[in-house]
């Protein structure tokens, strides 16, 4: 029977008692083995030998090591902290993501007789380097779990999938968290929290329920984040009744909600449209002691600012400075904004001038909307001296703001100052987009100067800028209001058949033109044909379409047509008092008092409310003696007895008499 002498060499004696620093994978002289130069021999790198027909033999035999994260050295102090393993920097200079990682990794760890730990793994996944690398990550993660004798733990699935939520790679979730089931993990709290958060901010509500389930099973009580984490998730895939069910379970139980529960409802009520229950659930967190913080008012404003209520935004602000709470540049921007929007320039520079006080420099954004804001209610010189100021400050208007300038001195009806300035534009090499073109088209088309209008239509194209909507109806509307109905109706046809969206507006334009052309049947047909297209009505062109047709005598027509917009669901509040204006102003009075005599019989309003716009009709119209008369009398509201029939008194008796 032969045996074997089995022999460590030198080399395997230093790697035992020697604590090696790993070396880097990209210096000189890699860990590759047929890269690394050849060492010199020496005399104790010599093998001892037993001649050249000796049948012993050495081998070399050293089990690949598991290595951690951290040294653990409580050994040697007591008090002394583990230390970050010098191995992480090494592995994570070789996740690089190119074609040769995997086998990279694989010499290196042969190399140097090591393994990845699960521990080791899911700190990696964890690390900054990894965590914004979805790919790199889940490679990593399919490398490691081929090592031999390996298993991965609950933290290696969890890290990764809390990686791949924050790229909402959903595919790969699904294949990751499939296993994850499979395995039969028993669930811990940190991994439960961590696995809500992240199907929570992915919308995987099917997910986040199992995991819930799971903890459940397991006899795993949730804590105060792991609520958060949950409503968050609910909130986030808008499942708003479910997250309202959480949030009724922890008022009546142990844990209660704090101020992160109350934010995640108003934002789920907000992301929902629905303010008012968002501004019922900010009342419940006074009611009960929970204080609101930036993040409360910011969310709030928010959806203020999106349904258009400025005055919510503005009492928002209000209170967040009441309460000295940091208000954040976006709050003031959307506040500013709003106040802006709705015409209130004085009390949104009132809040500007609050801003810098405090501190807050103003963005490029708040300057453009305040400027705006000048030049629309006419005040140009105040928004160039905004201009000014926003450039000394170091802030660069961008097209938007020059735009805007220009849009502000054509309505202030300074032409020349607005050609000027939008030429400086162009010689300086700023770019000039479709907002300055429609701002001059639209300017010079209602100054009466249409050649120029038209000029600087042709222009666009030459210059690289696509003719859109706003610039068509601002040339078609200068050509039919200068009685050039013909070229607004070839302008109107070349719209189309360059594609582009001929809008409620542009056939809002040409019907009102086609009328004071007296063309009533071509504006009919085009009517019909906007309704054709699928393109819905407004206020304003039903409001166009009525007056032609009143100044035209087919009072009846027009209230047939609105009587047709009803099921298509615009129902235009004004609709009679417009029609009965436009009678009175043209003289048209009996006319008027038959269209409001047929409003009451209908029971489309309350005869109260028909006399009142009557009254104001004629007033307007400067007859204020059928004002007056109407105004002393029971005409509209009162009734006659004839035997025992009660008739109510007719408008038309005002006219008839």
């Amino acid at each position: 029977m032969r045996k074997t002498l089995i022999r460590r060499s030198f080399h395997s004696h230093l790697l035992l008692f020697r604590c090696p620093q790993p070396p880097c994978p990209c210096s000189s002289g890699s860990f590759y083995p047929h890269l690394r130069p050849q060492p010199r021999a020496s005399k104790l790198d010599t093998a001892p030998t037993f001649g050249s027909n000796s049948r012993w033999f050495f081998t070399t035999h050293i089990p690949p090591e598991w290595i951690e994260p951290f040294y653990n050295l409580s050994d040697v102090a007591s008090n002394q902290q583990p230390q970050a393993s010098p191995w992480v920097n090494q592995i994570l200079k070789l996740l690089d993501g190119s074609m040769n990682m995997d086998s990279n990794l694989d010499s290196y760890c042969s190399w140097f007789l090591i393994k990845l730990s699960p521990n080791f793994v899911a700190f990696v996944l964890k690390s900054d380097h990894v965590r914004e690398k979805p790919d790199i990550a889940f490679r990593f993660f399919r490398w490691a779990g081929k090592q031999k004798s390996y298993i991965h733990k609950i933290e290696c699935y969890v890290s990764l999938i809390d990686v791949l939520s924050l790229s909402s790679d959903f595919d790969r979730i699904r294949c990751v968290f499939g296993e994850f089931k499979e395995k039969g993990f028993l669930m811990t709290v940190s991994a439960a929290n961590s696995l809500i958060r992240s199907f929570g901010a992915v919308g995987m509500v099917e997910e986040l329920l199992w995991v819930w389930r799971r903890m459940k099973e397991n006899g795993i009580e949730p804590s105060l984040y792991t609520y958060n984490f949950l409503l968050n998730g609910l909130v986030n895939s808008l499942f708003i009744e479910s997250a309202e069910r959480v949030f009724e379970v922890m008022e009546g139980g142990k844990i209660v909600p704090d101020v992160v529960s109350y934010n995640t409802m108003i934002k789920g009520y907000c992301k929902a449209g629905n303010t008012k229950k968002a501004m019922e659930k900010f009342t419940d967190m006074e009611a009960r002691n929970v204080e609101p913080d930036k993040i409360t008012y910011l969310t709030l404003i928010q959806s203020s600012y999106s349904e258009g209520n400025f005055d919510l935004c503005l009492h928002l602000y209000l209170e967040m400075e009441e309460m000295g709470l940091e208000i954040p540049p976006h709050a003031y921007s959307l506040v500013i904004g709003g106040l802006c929007k709705d015409g209130r320039t004085v009390e949104g520079y009132r809040v500007f001038e609050n801003m810098n006080r405090k501190g807050c420099k103003a963005n490029v954004a708040i300057y453009t909307a305040l400027i705006d804001a000048y030049g629309k209610s006419g005040n140009v010189n105040e928004a160039i001296n905004l201009l000014e100021r926003m450039k000394s400050e170091g802030l660069e208007p961008d097209d938007v703001t020059h735009g805007v300038i220009v849009n502000g001195l054509c309505r202030g009806g300074r032409l020349d100052d607005a050609i000027d300035y939008f030429e400086f534009c162009k010689d300086n090499g700023l770019v000039v987009n479709a907002m300055f073109y429609s701002s001059l088209i639209d300017g010079l088309g209602k100054a009466g100067r249409v050649d120029e209008a038209e000029k600087f239509f042709e222009e666009m194209v030459e210059r690289g800028c696509p003719w859109d909507s706003y610039c068509y109806n601002a040339l078609i509307d200068a050509l039919a209001k200068s009685g050039k109905i013909e070229e607004a109706l070839v302008l109107f046809k070349r719209m189309e058949n360059e594609g582009c969206d001929q809008t409620v507006y542009t056939y809002t334009i040409l019907i009102s033109g086609l009328f004071r052309e007296h063309r009533n049947e071509e504006a009919l047909k085009l009517w019909d044909l906007m309704i054709d297209k699928g393109i819905t009505p407004t206020a304003a062109s039903f409001r166009a379409l009525s007056h032609g047709l009143c100044l035209s005598g087919k009072v009846a027509r027009a209230c047939k047509i609105l009587d047709e917009l009803a099921p298509m669901g615009v129902i235009p509040e004004t609709a009679f008092e417009d029609m009965i204006n436009v009678l009175c102003k043209a003289g048209r009075n009996v006319q008027a008092c038959k269209l409001a005599d047929g409003i009451v019989d209908r029971g489309r309003e309350v005869p109260g409310r028909v006399r009142t716009i009557l009254i104001n009709a004629l007033r307007k119209a400067g007859n204020a003696d059928l004002a007056m008369k109407l105004m002393h009398s029971k005409i509209g509201i009162g009734y006659d007895r004839m035997g025992s029939i009660k008739r109510r008194v007719k408008f038309r008796v005002l006219v008839e008499s």
